[in-house]
C-alpha cells in the first residue's frame, strides 16, 4: 500500500492573515540581501514564502513597498532590543555592555540583515530611497541615547574620554562588520564564521574589544 506525503498547504488571507504576511517578509529579507532592490525578483519572493504572487500583492502594494516593509522590521526589532539595554537602571559600563550584547546577538540570531542594510547605505544620496526614514525612525534616536549614556559614563570618570561622533560608528562596526563580511571570510578562512563556536567567540572578542577601547581601570577613575 502506497503512503503519500501531505504537501504543504500554501498560505492565505483566511483565518492565517499574519502567518501570510510574515511569511512574506521572512522570504523577502533573503532575496534582497542577495540581490538588492533591482535584482530581486517577487516571483521567487511569493514561491519561498508559499503564497501566489496576488496575495503578495494584496499584502504590499510593489517591490519598493515590500522593501520598505522589510527594512521597518529589521530596525523595529533591534531599536526595542538596544533600548531596553540602554534604558535599564544600571551603571553606564553595564548599560553600554548590554547594548553591544544585546545588539551582537540580535544580529546573530538574524546575519542577513547586515549585509540589507549594507546595500541600502551604499545608495544613500544616489536615489530616493528609504535611508532618511531610517535615519529618523531608528538611526539618530539610537545615536542620540547612546551619547547620552557615554556622556554619562565619562562624567562619571567609568569611560575614557571618547567623542561619541567618532566612538559610536566604530563601536557599531566592531559588532556589524563581521556578519556583513561572513560570505568572504568564510572563503578566506575555509571554516563557517557563522557556527556557534565562531559567533561565541566572536561575541566574547567584541566585548573584550570595546570594554578595553572605553572603560578606565579601577585605579584610574575619578
Amino acid at each position: 500500500m502506497k503512503t503519500t506525503t501531505a504537501a504543504k498547504p500554501r498560505l492565505g488571507t483566511r483565518g492565517q492573515p499574519e502567518e501570510s504576511r510574515a511569511a512574506i517578509l521572512r522570504a523577502a529579507v533573503k532575496e534582497f540581501a542577495e540581490h538588492g532592490v533591482a535584482g530581486a525578483r517577487t516571483d521567487a519572493i511569493a514561491h519561498a514564502a508559499g503564497v501566489n504572487k496576488a496575495l503578495l500583492y494584496y499584502y504590499f502594494q510593489d517591490k519598493e513597498t515590500l522593501y520598505g516593509a522589510v527594512l521597518d522590521q529589521v530596525f523595529t526589532g533591534l531599536r526595542e532590543r538596544v533600548f531596553g539595554a540602554l534604558g535599564s537602571e544600571t551603571t553606564p559600563r553595564e548599560k553600554i555592555l548590554a547594548y553591544v550584547c544585546a545588539y551582537f546577538d540580535f544580529l546573530a540570531n538574524n546575519p542577513l540583515y547586515p549585509r540589507l542594510v549594507q546595500r541600502e547605505m551604499m545608495q544613500a544620496g544616489q536615489k530616493q530611497g528609504h535611508m532618511e526614514h531610517l535615519v529618523n525612525q531608528y538611526f539618530r534616536p539610537i545615536f542620540n541615547r547612546l551619547k547620552e549614556v557615554l556622556t554619562e559614563g565619562i562624567d562619571k570618570g567609568e569611560f575614557r574620554p571618547v567623542d561619541p561622533v567618532h566612538f559610536i560608528p566604530s563601536m557599531i562596526a566592531m559588532i556589524v562588520q563581521y556578519f556583513a563580511s561572513a560570505p568572504v571570510m568564510q572563503m578566506m578562512m575555509r571554516v563557517n564564521p557563522l557556527s556557534p563556536e565562531r559567533i561565541a567567540e566572536r561575541r566574547a572578542a567584541v566585548i573584550d574589544f570595546i570594554s578595553t577601547a572605553l572603560f578606565r581601570a579601577e585605579g584610574e577613575r575619578k
